[in-house]
């Protein structure tokens, strides 16, 4: 059965950082396209940073330079660094992982920025 479980939120303050990771089934890392998104409430899910089909990052622009997205490939791992934390970044992020037809989300974990 094919997992994408997601680890590492939880509460900071603006300015901070965190890291979130989502573990992946060994099948899903090696040939699904893997990104991050996150839905804050009263708000539609939206694209935080994914590897794209050609091998590529996308970012959301509200993110450039502060999220980078990278992948573990001894862990089947694909984690998010998160610097430079700020109020509007506080949501809940899923992983999500794509091949064609086939969209694996994790459960989500809450991001939670406030002093």
């Amino acid at each position: 059965q094919e997992q994408v479980v997601e680890s590492g939120g939880g509460l900071v303050q603006p300015g901070g950082s965190l890291r979130l990771s989502c573990a992946v089934s060994r099948s899903i890392f090696s040939t699904f396209v893997m990104g991050w998104y996150r839905q804050a409430p009263g708000k539609q899910r939206e694209l935080v940073a994914a590897f794209n089909s050609y091998g590529r990052i996308d970012y959301a622009d509200s993110v450039k330079g502060r999220f980078t997205i990278s992948r573990n490939n001894a862990k089947n791992t694909v984690d998010l660094q998160m610097n430079s934390l700020k109020a509007e970044d506080t949501a809940v992020y899923y992983c999500c992982a794509t091949y064609g037809p086939r969209v694996f989300w994790g459960q989500g974990t809450q991001v939670t920025i406030s002093s």
